[in-house]
C-alpha cells in the first residue's frame, strides 16, 4: 500500500464524471436505439461537439478534472468488456445465470423485468486495442498541455460482470478451470488498458464501481449466505483482482475508485448499507489513492468508517444528490465536511487539519450513469455543480 499522498489529481471540487446529454446527443441515440441506419458519421459529429461544449462549461465552473461528460457512452460502465476477445454481448440472456440476489439483478427482476441483454465470457480473454483511445485523445486536445493530467476518465470495474453471476456461470468451463485464471487474464487486459492510456497522456482514472458498496448490503450478504457462498472470501478475491490490474502502474498514475449503491434512469438505487462491513479491507487492503464515496443520504451510513481511512489516502466525499434537483444547504454540507475530518483524525492520529488536507467534495454519482440521465434539469446539475465549487473555495480557499 502506498504511503505517499497522491494529489491535484484528486482536487478539492469534483465530480464523478457522466453528465446530462444534451438534447441533440439524445434525439440521435433514440433515432438510432429505434432502428434508424446511417447516422454513424452524424452521431459522431454531435458527440464531438457536445463534448466540446461540456469541456468549456466544467472549465467555466471552475472544475480541474473535467471529463468528456461519458458522452459517448450508453451505459457508465462503456465499452471495456465488449472490446475484449472473448466477450460477448448477448440478447434475452438465460436468468439462471445470475445471482438473484445481487442487487441490480434483484430490483429488476422483482419488477417484472428480466435482463434483457449482458455481456458473456465465451473464450480466452485478450485484449485487442483500446476502445477508449480515440475518446481519450480527443477529450485531452481540448485543453492546454499543462492541464491534459488533469483531466479524468472513468472505467469499469474488473469484476463487474463476475459478481452477478453464479459461481461457475461467468465463463466456460472449457475455457477457464476457476476464478484465479479468469481473474488473471482480466488483469492482464487491464493493465494493457491503463498502459495505453498512460502512454496517450491518461494521469487520472476513476474506476466506477457499484459491487464494492453491494457489499454493504446485508440483503445481499444473507443471499450468499443462504446459498453456501463466501461474500468474505469473494471480496477478497475482488480486491486481489484489482491490486493485479494496478500491479504495473507508474507513481504519477492517479487511480480512484468511486462507489455508489445504484444510479439508474430516475434517480434509482439497488441497495443500502453503511461502509463499515467493508472499510477496513476497503481502505487498507485495496491499492488505489481515492476514494469517492456516495454520503449524501442515510443509506450510505455514518462517516465512522473513515477511521480506517489511512495515512497516505484520500476521500471524495459524496455530500450532494445528483439524483434529484432540491439544492443542499452550504452550512450543512461545511459541517458535515469538518465531521469527516475529525473522524479520520481519530482514526490516524493526524490533525484535524491533516486529515481535512485528504478531503474533497462531489456529487455523490453521476448525473447521468444512464444515457438519459436523472431526475433533474440541465440548471439543477449546474447549480449542484456551483455549490460543489463554493464548497470547495470556503473550506479549502484557493486550491483547485
Amino acid at each position: 500500500m502506498s504511503t505517499k499522498l497522491h494529489q491535484r489529481p484528486p482536487f478539492r471540487a469534483e465530480h464523478l464524471g457522466s453528465l446530462l446529454r444534451p438534447t441533440p446527443l439524445l434525439d440521435i441515440r433514440h433515432k438510432i436505439n429505434g432502428g434508424e441506419k446511417g447516422l454513424e458519421n452524424e452521431l459522431k459529429a454531435v458527440e464531438d461537439e457536445a463534448v466540446k461544449e461540456t469541456v468549456k462549461e466544467q472549465q467555466e465552473l471552475g472544475f480541474r478534472p473535467v471529463s468528456d461528460g461519458e458522452f459517448r457512452r450508453h451505459m457508465f460502465w462503456g465499452t471495456f468488456f465488449p472490446g475484449l476477445e472473448g466477450f460477448e454481448e448477448i440478447q434475452n440472456p438465460d436468468i439462471d445465470i445470475f445471482r438473484m440476489y445481487v442487487p441490480d439483478v434483484a430490483a429488476f427482476t422483482e419488477s417484472g423485468h428480466k435482463p434483457g441483454e449482458t455481456v458473456i465470457c465465451t473464450g480466452k480473454i485478450k485484449h485487442v486495442g483500446s476502445t477508449y483511445i480515440d475518446q481519450w485523445n480527443y477529450l485531452k486536445n481540448l485543453l492546454p498541455k499543462e492541464r491534459q493530467h488533469e483531466a479524468k476518465l472513468t472505467l469499469a470495474a474488473p469484476e463487474w460482470y463476475h459478481l452477478r453471476y453464479k459461481t461457475g456461470r461467468a465463463y466456460p468451463k472449457s475455457v477457464y478451470a476457476n476464478d484465479a485464471e479468469y481473474f488473471a487474464d482480466i488483469a492482464k487486459a487491464y493493465r494493457e488498458e491503463l498502459r495505453i492510456l498512460y502512454e496517450n497522456g491518461c494521469r487520472n482514472i476513476q474506476i466506477d464501481d457499484p459491487n464494492l458498496a453491494y457489499f454493504c448490503s446485508e440483503k445481499m450478504l444473507k443471499g450468499f449466505k443462504d446459498n453456501g457462498e463466501d461474500a468474505d472470501a469473494l471480496l477478497d478475491a475482488y480486491i486481489k483482482l484489482y491490486n493485479d490490474c494496478l500491479s504495473e502502474r507508474p507513481a504519477d498514475y492517479h487511480i480512484g475508485v468511486h462507489l455508489c449503491r445504484g444510479n439508474f434512469v430516475g434517480g434509482r438505487h439497488f441497495s443500502e448499507g453503511g461502509y463499515d462491513n467493508i472499510a477496513t479491507k476497503l481502505f487498507n487492503e485495496l491499492n488505489v489513492d481515492t476514494y469517492y464515496l456516495e454520503y449524501d443520504t442515510p443509506r450510505a451510513g455514518g462517516f465512522e468508517p473513515l477511521k480506517h481511512l489511512p495515512k497516505g489516502k484520500n476521500v471524495i466525499l459524496g455530500l450532494l444528490s445528483s439524483k434529484f434537483p432540491q439544492l443542499e444547504d452550504k452550512e450543512e454540507m461545511k459541517r458535515r465536511v469538518y465531521q469527516a475530518a475529525e473522524l479520520i483524525s481519530q482514526g490516524t492520529g493526524e490533525t484535524k487539519e491533516e486529515a481535512l488536507n485528504r478531503i474533497g467534495v462531489s456529487p455523490q454519482c453521476g448525473f447521468a450513469s444512464h444515457s438519459d440521465g436523472n431526475n433533474v434539469q440541465k440548471e439543477d446539475m449546474v447549480k449542484k455543480l456551483q455549490l460543489v465549487r463554493t464548497l470547495a473555495d470556503e473550506i479549502w480557499p484557493g486550491q483547485p
